[in-house]
């Protein structure tokens, strides 16, 4: 019956193959066959979340357990949720297309913090209520899981979530199921299932934590029931060459973000940039021998029929036999006509050797992450480049034949100035005269200097996790003060959405009282939040004061030291006195030499047995 709704209603919206299921690799099986249903849900539409990697391993993961089936499901654009609330129908899986309350699991994958109100939109339409607390006792309503780098602090969800994952799902994930099929079968209860699985190492159930707070408004305390461990650990992946990676995914029907391969190489990052969340969540580095990468990728270029692969990592030009990497790639991939793409490149370690290998696939522009446009805020953000070496690079791409550059920036940074911000035009036009100072330059053909320029947003588990942000009106003054003072046309700015950047910063270093402002934003009708042309600013800021908390509160004030933080009993690895260290060090625009070059201490390798792949070696 439901799949004969579902059908009726498809030619009537925008894009139905988002909806339709059946792609080439996609997995059906018999489900009076199978223990244990999971449903992945990605909290915005198909395009995007076809294009998350994290999705496509644990899909291919969990289905590669006879009794487990994993199937699809996204965030239905607003067309479709429109005719689904018309006609009845419930959020349905792609495979199957069965309701997501015939699931044993709801897992949600949460990339950023303005999907929130879409996670609360997609339970609505699936008929499951929005409060843990509301579920009831039993195993027959889904398990609400969620994992992703938001759960550094889960805190803003922890109302609405029953299980988050903390870290990396590849071990813990099937450890979680086969304790759930367990469970199931013994016709244990629903809380009796929460405390066993708070046990697993990475397994955060928030309702078994218990908050109070100070008169006024800081945490009090953060007090662990019912066994749950005080602290709950990261989980790390010790092996990457010998942990489960897919050997097909799934091939979409439409055209979604990142139509391609995506082969990851290494995780973590070895730079130690101030400001990034990621850099510093996803450490210890662990690399992938070239040998796994080249025959993973070769495999999945076979079973998919895409023409590119694209290298994965937070600095893939950080990989230690990069130039290697690519000459045994290439030897398979120009022949067979594939594009080897490799994004996030090193503005330091761009060689005339690499440089060399990137001439063999096609061109297009490169990208450098310069992030400030002056060498003392640079310090100040740990980001260890110069102005030489960003102006080296971009003469060394421009003699290979590159036209275009895009350059990647920020505004509002700890101790900035507006000498910091001018700075951005003045380092942006001396890349353009670099073009046209090159004797061999392109006849013809003009630069185009592209400056992308975000905003700064304090990050839990990083050395500014207790900065204050800027205020909108300070961050949209700063844009301003770009614009007017640019004086080439050759340079074209793109900048974030000032008010999409606060609210992410209120939400990053947010306590679970902000899960009743989610609620009331939802229900003011806030969903795809990340989209500028559906984002309601004033619906939120009336939920805040709807609920009686400040924004300023969350985003705009400076944290001690010593002030409890919500996520304050997750452990990311990463040691507080190095973050504190890190945090004194930048107020005084001094620099620490990244990994490979000496040990920070930064900790994280502790959880991963005392093995960082940064000296190659254990640092116990």
């Amino acid at each position: 019956m439901l799949k004969t709704k579902i059908e009726s209603i498809l030619p009537l919206v925008q894009k139905p193959a988002r909806y339709t299921g059946g792609e080439l690799n996609s997995v059906v099986k018999n489900k009076d066959d199978v223990d244990i249903r999971f449903a992945f849900c990605f909290p915005d539409t198909y395009e995007i979340g076809m294009s998350h990697l994290g999705m496509k391993i644990l899909y291919s993961l969990i289905n590669s357990r006879d009794n487990f089936w994993c199937e699809r499901v996204f965030a239905p654009d607003t067309d479709m949720e429109q005719i689904m609330r018309e006609k009845d129908i419930p959020l349905f899986a792609l495979e199957s297309r069965d309701a997501l309350s015939d699931f044993d699991v709801v897992g949600f994958t949460l990339q950023y913090e303005l999907c929130f109100t879409n996670v609360l939109n997609m339970l609505n339409l699936a008929n499951i209520p929005l409060r843990s607390k509301d579920r009831g006792d039993a195993l027959d309503v889904p398990i609400i899981i969620a994992g992703g780098p938001c759960v550094c602090n889960p805190e803003p969800l922890a109302d609405f979530i029953d299980v988050f994952e903390i870290g990396e799902g590849e071990e813990m994930m099937l450890e979680f199921l086969d304790l759930l099929n367990e469970y199931k079968k013994a016709g244990k209860s629903r809380s009796e299932f929460l405390k066993a699985a708070s046990q697993i190492e990475g397994i955060y159930v928030p309702s078994l934590y218990d908050v109070t707070y100070n008169t006024d408004g800081t945490i009090e305390k953060i007090t662990a029931k019912d066994g749950a461990p005080e602290v709950v650990n990261k989980r790390v992946v010790a092996d990457l060459d010998n942990i489960f990676y897919p050997d097909k995914f799934v091939v979409p029907f439409v055209e979604v973000v990142h139509d391609r391969v995506v082969h990851e190489i290494f995780r973590g990052c070895i730079r130690g940039c101030r400001f990034c969340q990621a850099g510093f969540w996803y450490r210890p580095i662990r690399e992938k021998s070239v040998e796994t990468i080249s025959e993973q990728s070769q495999r999945l270029a076979c079973t998919s029929g895409y023409d590119e692969l694209s290298l994965c990592s937070l600095s893939s030009s950080d990989y230690t036999k990069i130039t290697e990497l690519l000459e045994e790639l290439l030897g398979w991939a120009v022949p067979q006509k594939i594009n080897v793409a490799l994004p996030s490149l090193r503005i330091d370690n761009f060689s005339d050797e690499l440089k060399e290998k990137l001439a063999l696939v096609r061109r297009s522009g490169l990208t450098f992450a310069a992030e400030a446009g002056t060498q003392r805020l640079r310090d100040v953000i740990n980001k260890n480049i110069s102005e030489e070496e960003i102006l080296d690079t971009c003469r060394k791409a421009f003699v290979g034949g590159w036209t275009a550059v895009k350059l990647y920036f920020m505004i509002g940074l700890p101790t900035e100035t507006d000498d910091d911000v001018v700075g951005i035009n003045v380092l942006s036009q001396k890349v353009v005269e670099e073009f046209y100072s090159n004797p061999d330059k392109p006849k013809g053909k003009g630069v185009n200097v592209s400056a992308g320029v975000s905003s700064f947003v304090p990050k839990p588990c990083t050395p500014f996790q207790w900065e204050p942000q800027d205020t909108r009106e300070e961050l949209k003054r700063k844009q301003k003060l770009l614009l007017e003072t640019c004086t080439s046309k050759k340079i074209t700015f793109r900048f974030h959405n000032t008010d999409l950047t606060f609210l992410e910063g209120v939400f990053a270093r947010g306590d679970r009282r902000l899960s009743d402002v989610i609620e009331t934003a939802y229900k003011n009708g806030c969903t795809f939040d990340s989209w500028d042309d559906k984002f309601n600013f004033d619906a939120w800021m009336n939920a805040f004061e709807t609920c009686g908390l400040s924004t300023a509160f969350y985003a705009n004030r400076r944290r001690s030291y010593d002030e409890i933080l919500p996520w304050d009993h997750i452990n990311s690895g990463i040691r507080k006195q190095f973050l504190i260290c890190e945090n004194e060090k930048a107020k005084k625009a001094e620099t620490t030499k990244h990994c490979r070059q000496q040990c920070a201490a930064c900790g994280s390798n502790m959880l991963n047995g005392g093995k960082c792949d940064a000296l190659n070696k254990n640092m116990v």
